[in-house]
């Protein structure tokens, strides 16, 4: 298998491009590769590289003969070879040869990760072939865990028997336990084929209901929940028609919403207080912001101490906050964080409060509130913003030696966050203390990170997981690659199968995957030191992708190439096929209109499909951000939050009074959002520029 993996290194760009785009010409090339490769492991590759494309295209007959001309040299991936030429002669109704080849797969491949697929595929040739006995038979030895295909075609094989019970039962397994499975429409048409089918359960219903909101799928949640509430009894109608109110909030149609929670008959204290809440929710969607105030006030009268009350609390003080009232947003901060100390948002209302108090110029006040902050909520998020700002309250103060030891504590703890870097900065221009060093026992109160030194294995070379992994991932099979090393790491090879999951989505280009492995794997890698971590994990994290256009139109436009490739990390994490909910194409994320516009500017010719070319998102995006820096004076923050939340946004937030310096702006930034944007670009930069040095 080492052979064909060095061997078939060439396919890979080519096998990518046809699995992406699937021409005409992308086909002659894999199939011209495959046959000039036709003696050996890597034309095997090949083949089943344009046989899977054909099943891509759900051109399944014309896939038959690349996945046959596969078969002789598949070696250890004649897994997916036989699995999948089954599948197509299944679906061309071939299904003699489909019995054939699927038969025994499980016995051929024991140790295959298709197993099931392939026997769901074998079941569904049986089936076909009228045994639908000996379907049914062996898929009710696979039922466990569940899967949608393997319920909806015993949920068929049932029906053809005449057992409509059971066919009842696996279909209706799918349609309500599994409502995002691609099988869950099919299973409810068959459900309704069936004679005398039971009615839906209100536990079924809303079990639907539940995993269709948990998904967004907002109006189909909502559906369900109507039904739910038109077939309850009156004591189970109110909590119903609160999940119909909440799923028609959710999809954005707040008339309805508020309609259907005009009066709540029956209601406990607890679902009037949730009424109350989503009525208000309701209201702040639709901008009638003194409707939304009247119900804050209503559950404070009625249920002081719910949370919905906790909840509507928060709301009320982001509103104040975003509207500039930062008298009445202090005082809903203070007031959440004092009604519900312990709660999740505790740490978060107590740091606004003590925020607003500083920007209210009470520095006293803030001084007690920020070390309050420390000793309360140590493990909270705003921890290391609490030690920085109260250690610049000690510089303002001429207290050097303060200053310097929370300066000191907050890069020990938290290494690389965007806080700790601005107080190393701050720290070397600190004078020689004046005061006594000191023992600040508020500082005691911050843990110690609880992170072990993570120790990086090299992939066993005889694992066969792991050799069929780099040999799908050179033929472009990437999530069948990764499937095989998550696999890997299930069966104890956790020490090396996340960095070869990382470095197998580096190699074939998918970026923003190797990112995502990493994030998961290591969730605190922001609050260690570089060393700490085993360099490729930091190279996976923080990688260099396009570098060479990157750098080019970076430094042509007076940017950092570091600061930019914070950029693209935070907005597309490199991946040149990204598009927003907003519609923003590509590497830097731009409306096809802005991408319009600067095109114009710089005399280009364009057209929005362009957008998804490197290169030529980023000519646009660093000529349209150095146009966002000059606009705002050569400030870097102001430019990023723009960037983010647009140019009136910025404008209007540096008109609400006068800031220390551009890191008080920041912390300012009413939008969560474009703040913790900010601060992120700001920091990745910082982490570039250590594992790089020099761009």
């Amino acid at each position: 298998m080492r052979q064909a993996f060095v061997a078939s290194t060439s396919l890979r760009p080519m096998a990518q491009q046809l699995l992406q785009d699937r021409s005409p010409a992308a086909y002659a090339g894999v199939e011209a590769y495959a046959r000039a490769h036709a003696k050996e492991d890597a034309g095997a590759l090949a083949w089943l590289v344009v046989g899977y494309a054909r099943v891509l295209d759900h051109d399944y007959a014309r896939a038959i003969d690349p996945l046959n001309r596969a078969k002789p040299l598949a070696g250890d991936l004649g897994d997916y070879v036989a699995y999948y030429l089954g599948t197509c002669y299944l679906q061309t109704g071939r299904q003699g040869e489909a019995l054939a080849t699927l038969a025994d797969f499980d016995k051929t491949y024991p140790d295959s990760l298709l197993v099931r697929d392939a026997r769901v595929s074998y079941a569904g040739a049986l089936l076909s072939d009228g045994r639908a006995a000996d379907a049914a038979d062996l898929l009710e030895k696979d039922r466990l865990p569940a899967r949608p295909d393997v319920e909806l075609t015993l949920g068929r094989a049932y029906a053809a028997l005449g057992q409509h019970g059971k066919a009842a039962e696996a279909l209706a397994n799918v349609y309500y336990n599994m409502p995002t499975a691609a099988e869950a429409d099919a299973a409810y048409a068959e459900l309704k084929k069936l004679p005398q089918a039971p009615p839906a359960t209100a536990a079924q219903r809303k079990t639907r209901g539940d995993l269709l909101m948990k998904a967004k799928r907002y109006g189909d949640a909502a559906e369900e929940y109507r039904e739910l509430a038109i077939h309850a009894t009156a004591a189970d109608r109110p909590a119903a028609e609160l999940a119909l109110a909440d799923a028609l909030h959710h999809a954005g149609r707040n008339r309805e919403a508020q309609a259907e929670l005009t009066t709540l008959p029956n209601a406990s204290a607890d679902q009037n207080a949730r009424r109350l809440y989503i009525l208000g929710q309701a209201a702040w969607a639709s901008d009638e912001n003194a409707a939304f105030y009247r119900t804050v006030d209503e559950l404070r009268n009625t249920a002081p101490s719910s949370p919905w009350f906790e909840q509507a609390l928060l709301s009320a003080a982001n509103l104040h906050l975003v509207h500039h009232e930062y008298d009445q947003a202090l005082d809903a901060f203070r007031e959440l964080q004092q009604r519900f100390p312990a709660s999740s948002h505790a740490s978060y209302a107590h740091w606004k409060a003590a925020w607003l108090t500083l920007r209210q110029g009470r520095n006293d006040e803030a001084r007690k509130e920020f070390d309050e902050q420390i000793a309360l909520y140590p493990d909270g998020n705003e921890t290391s913003a609490a030690l920085y700002w109260r250690a610049r309250l000690a510089e303002e103060d001429n207290q050097p030696g303060m200053a310097r030891a929370y300066y000191q504590k907050l890069s020990d703890r938290y290494r690389n966050y965007y806080y700790a870097e601005l107080g190393r900065q701050r720290l070397k221009n600190l004078p020689a203390a004046s005061d006594s060093p000191g023992e600040y026992a508020v500082l005691d109160h911050v843990p110690p990170l609880n992170n072990a030194k993570l120790v990086l294995s090299d992939a066993p070379t005889d694992d066969l997981r792991w050799q069929k992994a780099q040999l799908l991932g050179n033929g472009g099979l990437v999530d069948f690659a990764l499937r095989e090393l998550q696999s890997a790491a299930g069966d104890g090879g956790e020490s090396w199968a996340v960095a070869a999951t990382a470095q197998l989505c580096l190699d074939t280009g998918h970026y923003d995957r190797a990112i995502e492995v990493m994030k998961h794997s290591v969730p605190s890698y922001f609050a260690v030191d570089i060393p700490d971590l085993p360099r490729p994990y930091w190279e996976a994290l923080f990688p260099r992708p396009y570098w060479t256009d990157l750098k080019r139109f970076s430094v042509a436009n007076g940017l950092d190439p570091y600061l930019v490739a914070s950029l693209i990390r935070q907005e597309s994490e490199f991946n040149p096929a990204a598009v927003s909910h907003a519609n923003a194409v590509g590497l830097m994320q731009l409306l096809p209109r802005t991408g319009s516009l600067v095109a114009h500017q710089m005399k280009l010719r364009y057209n929005a499909s362009q957008l998804y070319t490197p290169t030529v998102n980023l000519q646009l995006g660093t000529h349209y951000f150095r146009g966002m820096v000059d606009h705002f004076g050569g400030s870097l923050e102001y430019a990023l939050a723009a960037y983010n939340a647009g140019d009136d946004r910025v404008e209007e937030w540096l008109g609400e009074g006068k800031y220390r310096d551009a890191q008080e702006f920041v912390e300012s930034i009413p939008f969560t959002e474009t703040r913790e944007y900010v601060q992120a670009i700001l920091r990745n930069a910082s982490v570039y520029r250590q594992l790089y040095g020099a761009p």
